[in-house]
């Protein structure tokens, strides 16, 4: 029944995160200083949305000039069109409630981040992101790209509220494929005809977009609480890359196989799960992550392609070692490290975010070899 959601996506849509945001020193014009903010944000939102209930908090210290914000966690940065949830789960490895921020409303460092004018950008970012996600699953954007005014209105209004039934009624109108336990069976059932695979889509039934963020947390311990905090962004690769979901009939993808698909390098002594993969991938046109974010153009043909497969700087994300190995340590999604024998289905249906994204945040380290430490 379209406009009611599973148990799981009511959790995921009421999913909020404490925040803690302080002030920057060098904004600070009165004694003494002002407490920080306390505030909950919503897992599937984003940082400049919660700028009109901190800005009254902090509006009677801040120095003369025009606000420019942004945020940053221990000096770093946050790119405002990642998810406050994303953000959180791959930053924060050893979660900490509240989760302590730093709001700046001076010096925007626009050489790091590309330029946010507030709710407006963010709406286009999302958008731009459901046309990627629509490019993905039916091989083009035209049923976002041809939303009236009043529906696309109403779906980000359902977003920036969390209003999720209403949200599952207007996407309803996109047709971005069927997901959950239907979806696995249509997929893995045997060559449907032209008139059934539009059911799904176009020529690309069964592609699930991810939206994959690597972190390298190079020689790690057991202990996540030893390993340092991220101080650049080069250390994290994000891309979109899609799943192909069709197996033999009769067999269930789970999330071990896909994050096999999506990060075969961890996988060596294993057969490749789809070998065409490759063959299957988006073209990628380079660019810099979120360059274009907040382009509101509607009658581009394509979508934006940044992020897109190509692993850059890949010697740095997946060192080699002369003593130990890369290897996965840690799979979170949306605040859940999943078992990952878990239907791939399951987690489509009930994590993806509203833009129709799986944002998957995986840690990569490197184990030592035990021979060669004596």
């Amino acid at each position: 029944m379209v406009g009611v959601g599973s148990e799981a996506q009511k959790y995921v849509w009421e999913g909020a995160i404490p925040l803690q945001i302080h002030l920057h020193e060098s904004e600070i014009t009165t004694l003494p200083s002002p407490e920080p903010a306390l505030i909950l944000a919503p897992r599937i939102g984003y940082l400049p949305l919660l700028v009109p209930q901190i800005k009254p908090y902090f509006s009677d210290t801040l120095p003369p000039g025009v606000d420019t914000v942004w945020f940053d966690f221990k000096g770093m940065p946050l790119k405002w069109y990642i998810p406050t949830g994303v953000l959180f789960d791959l930053l924060c490895l050893e979660p900490e409630r509240p989760w302590n921020l730093t709001v700046h409303f001076r010096g925007y460092p626009g050489d790091l981040l590309s330029p946010c004018e507030g709710e407006d950008s963010v709406k286009w970012s999302y958008i731009n992101s459901l046309k990627e996600a629509a490019y993905i699953i039916n091989g083009n954007s035209k049923n976002v790209m041809n939303m009236s005014q009043i529906d696309q209105f109403e779906l980000w209004r359902s977003v920036l509220n969390r209003e999720m039934e209403a949200y599952l009624r207007i996407s309803s109108k996109l047709k971005l494929g069927i997901v959950g336990e239907d979806y696995t069976k249509i997929v893995m059932s045997p060559r449907q005809s032209n008139n059934e695979a539009d059911s799904v889509g176009p020529s690309r039934a069964g592609r699930i977009p991810v939206r994959l963020y690597v972190r390298n947390v190079g020689e790690y311990t057991d202990d996540l609480e030893d390993v340092p905090p991220v101080d650049s962004w080069d250390r994290i690769c994000y891309m979109n890359k899609p799943v192909e979901i069709q197996r033999e009939e009769g067999k269930i993808l789970n999330l071990y196989d896909a994050i096999k698909m999506l990060l075969p390098e961890f996988f060596p002594d294993e057969p490749s799960i789809d070998e065409e993969l490759s063959k299957l991938e988006l073209e990628d046109e380079p660019g810099i992550g979120g360059s274009n974010l907040s382009d509101p153009d509607p009658d581009t043909n394509t979508v934006r392609k940044t992020e897109l497969v190509t692993v850059k700087n890949e010697t740095q994300l997946y060192p080699s070692h002369p003593t130990g190995k890369s290897e996965i340590k840690l799979v979170r999604i949306q605040g859940i490290e999943p078992k990952l024998d878990i239907p791939f289905s399951w987690v489509v249906t009930n994590l993806i975010y509203p833009e129709h994204f799986l944002h998957m945040c995986v840690c990569v380290g490197v184990s030592q070899d035990p021979s060669k430490t004596s």
